[in-house]
């Protein structure tokens, strides 16, 4: 479904005999599996205080005055493909009673000292956290059993070619987060595999390396921004306090806080942007569930985190929800509901951004050259801001490492050379600056006889 492209864990901080206790009792009372015991827990409780990570991180920003995106009305366009697009909840039970398909998305809760087992990476091993060392607190159900890992097969079941197969564990103890994509339990070798994986403390803000992917395409956390029952249906919760994670069926480059681009589709949103539901729209006729998940919406937004189907939102897998009221209740919803806030709005950085980003002529004879403009969301600091130029095939349509926007100026221009060709050969440009990368496809073509 998608075109994707270490910081180690501190000691064990204990959680007290009584602390111990009420965590026991509230797991006992928590999640799909209702399973008692300190040990792995199947859609367990999660670690107090929520919503996950700290206040000011980017899923718990209150968005609701955010200024609008000049060009929201033509990136919702998009999205609606001359049609219309409804929501739709990507999360639910079992796809049938006692089945091992699942719809949404699993996680575990273990604790501190849940063994932690090496993973094998077999696509992103450069862009991973816990390479080569015991680092990932797997727990051993997730071999054998259904229900722990996204799809829902054990993870015995090899399904990496059909499926995304994410496996997210939280270690409750210490709050950290870990979270796998495309994993598999290759029984020859006694050994987990995954595409890739990242380790996030709770405590902090720290993003990805920039161009780095996670579990995610986006480079974002996945569990922060699932819709979840306990959340949605627990009445001591007033509101739900964070964004939600959203797919679109393309991207075009990154925006804080993404760090990984995973498509360069002209007039598609950038991976890290944000939808917010209008604060027009009238929530009375929805269940008071419901009220409060699409208030979400209004407040906190989506986060594109993936190229998938057109405004699916995340939610976890769990037997309790129930897809009678889900369904129609989200379908009511279109992209038309929503606007698109500033791209790579932050607002404790007023930080100046790539706005956008052209090749003049789009299309050359290999060995001519074309003018790649880059234009930022405002004038540049003082010093000038250097954005860093590349380019998808650098022996065909090489461009310069950088190019520097002069102090006070909001664009400049850079020369991007190309060689012959013995077929027609695209090259995708992009331009990074400030957490912000937007591309630009150039054709290279083939010169006539």
């Amino acid at each position: 479904m998608r075109d994707r492209h270490h910081e180690a864990p501190v000691a064990r901080r204990g959680v007290g005999l009584l602390g111990a206790a009420l965590l026991g009792v509230l797991l006992l009372l928590a999640g799909p599996a209702g399973a008692a015991g300190m040990g792995p827990v199947e859609g367990g409780a999660l670690p107090a205080p929520l919503p996950l990570f700290p206040p000011d991180n980017w899923w718990n920003l209150d968005i609701s005055g955010a200024p609008l995106d000049p060009t929201s009305a033509g990136f919702i366009g998009f999205i609606n493909n001359g049609g219309t697009r409804h929501l739709h909840p990507d999360f639910g039970g079992e796809v049938a009673p006692g089945s091992a398909q699942i719809y949404g998305m699993p996680y575990a809760v273990v604790d501190g000292t849940q063994p932690r087992l090496t993973v094998d990476f077999v696509l992103y091993p450069d862009e991973s956290d816990g390479v080569g060392v015991p680092f990932y607190p797997i727990p051993a159900e997730a071999k054998t059993q259904p229900h722990w890992v996204e799809g829902g097969d054990p993870g015995n079941v090899d399904r990496r070619g059909s499926e995304d197969r994410h496996l997210l564990i939280v270690d409750r103890d210490n709050k950290y987060l870990y979270e796998l994509y495309n994993v598999y339990y290759n029984t020859s070798t006694g050994r987990w595999e995954a595409g890739s994986g990242a380790f996030w403390d709770m405590h902090t803000n720290n993003r990805r390396p920039e161009g780095w992917t996670s579990a995610d395409a986006a480079g974002l956390a996945i569990l922060p921004g699932l819709v979840r029952y306990d959340e949605a249906y627990d009445p001591g919760v007033t509101q739900v306090q964070h964004a939600f994670r959203v797919t679109v069926r393309a991207t075009n480059g990154h925006v804080y806080p993404a760090s990984h681009s995973a498509g360069s589709t002209p007039g598609a949103l950038p991976m890290g942007a944000r939808m917010r539901l209008r604060a027009s729209k009238d929530l009375s006729g929805f269940t008071p569930e419901v009220q409060k998940i699409f208030q979400a919406m209004k407040t906190y937004g989506l986060l594109v985190a993936d190229n998938g189907s057109d405004m699916f939102i995340t939610g976890t897998f769990d037997t309790r929800w129930n897809n009678d009221i889900l369904n129609p209740a989200f379908y009511a919803l279109t992209a038309s509901d929503f606007e698109v806030i500033q791209l790579g709005w932050n607002p404790g950085s007023g930080a100046v951004l790539v706005g956008s980003l052209a090749v003049n002529p789009a299309s050359v004879v290999g060995g001519q050259s074309s003018t790649g403009t880059v234009v930022l969301s405002g004038p540049a600091p003082p010093g000038g801001a250097v954005v860093t130029l590349a380019s998808s095939k650098p022996s065909v349509a090489a461009v310069p490492s950088s190019v520097t926007v002069a102090a006070g100026n909001s664009s400049a221009s850079f020369t991007v050379s190309t060689v012959p060709v013995s077929s027609a050969t695209p090259a995708v440009i992009s331009a990074s600056y400030n957490g912000a990368t937007k591309s630009a496809t150039l054709s290279i073509k083939k010169r006539k006889r």
